[in-house]
């Protein structure tokens, strides 16, 4: 499989139009971002793999049983279709591919990282009617059925990266004492909304890019597009920056460090001139 390059440049700016367009909107649409961000990572996703990857959800949708229980049933449900019957799961190699992070190509391949099989689970136990939501445990996504800590109900939690396998309260603490270090605590159980999502899935595109210096390409694009979300730090103008200049393009980056310190600057004079001297010193290679 050929690796995934970005589309030529009037189609990202429609597709980060409308990316931006779908991120402001008032319910933001977590299937249609991620789609857009895939078409932004992958030139050979046109409009018609776009639909075609909504039809596929859309079908596994309706082979799901109808109203099969609480969210237990619902988990179970889910599991023996997209873990057992289509094999939707993941393993450690994945992580070293960028299409593990594109939910076009996880639904082809159904192969991808935890957030991307949490995705697939979360569209496609939505559109049946479950009671379903993505949770963002540190350093593994799963997804919950049924009562968010402090609601009635049932929570029940399932591994899609596993097969869709259906944790105990100790599984899920081990997972978190994995990650962290740290005990698991109710707040990292709450539901995570559809930009929540989207900033981890580019959080990721970003460190797989940053151990690859020639796909700088993907790191420009990942960046760009944190940069469209409602809500970012500042700091992601100095990381886009950072990017420009590692590809040659000084001036450019130049400027954008300088723009980034004018907003250090308000808070922290020291470290804006050090800023802006990385601006002079990018420049300079220009002559």
């Amino acid at each position: 499989m050929r690796p995934p390059f970005p589309p030529p440049p009037e189609r990202t700016a429609d597709l980060r139009r409308r990316f931006a367009e779908e991120a402001r909107s008032e319910r933001p649409d977590l299937a249609t971002l991620c789609l857009l961000l895939g078409a932004q990572a992958d030139r050979g996703l046109d409009e018609a793999g776009i639909d075609a990857a909504q039809v596929e959800l859309d079908r596994l949708a309706g082979m799901l049983p109808f109203r099969p229980g609480g969210a237990r049933a619902w988990a179970g449900a889910v599991r023996d279709l997209l873990g057992e019957r289509c094999g939707f799961r993941g393993s450690a190699a994945d992580y070293q591919r960028l299409e593990s992070s594109l939910l076009h190509a996880v639904l082809t391949r159904r192969r991808g990282l935890p957030i991307l099989l949490s995705v697939v689970w979360l569209e496609v136990a939505r559109r049946a009617g479950a009671p379903v939501y993505g949770v963002a445990l540190p350093g593994h996504f799963v997804v919950g059925f049924g009562g968010a800590p402090g609601e009635a109900g049932e929570q029940v939690l399932a591994d899609p990266f596993d097969g869709g396998r259906v944790l105990s309260g100790n599984d899920a603490e081990l997972l978190v004492a994995g990650a962290t270090g740290a005990p698991l605590d109710p707040s990292m159980l709450v539901p995570a909304d559809p930009l929540e999502v989207v900033v981890r899935i580019l959080n990721n595109i970003r460190a797989w890019a940053a151990a690859r210096a020639e796909r700088s390409d993907v790191a420009l694009w990942a960046v760009e597009l944190s940069l469209l979300l409602p809500s970012h730090p500042a700091r992601l103008r100095y990381e886009r920056a950072q990017v420009l200049v590692r590809r040659g393009e000084f001036e450019d980056g130049a400027a954008e460090l300088d723009a980034y310190a004018e907003v250090v600057g308000v808070v922290d004079e020291g470290a804006a001139e050090k800023v802006r001297g990385e601006a002079r010193a990018a420049r300079a290679l220009l002559n």
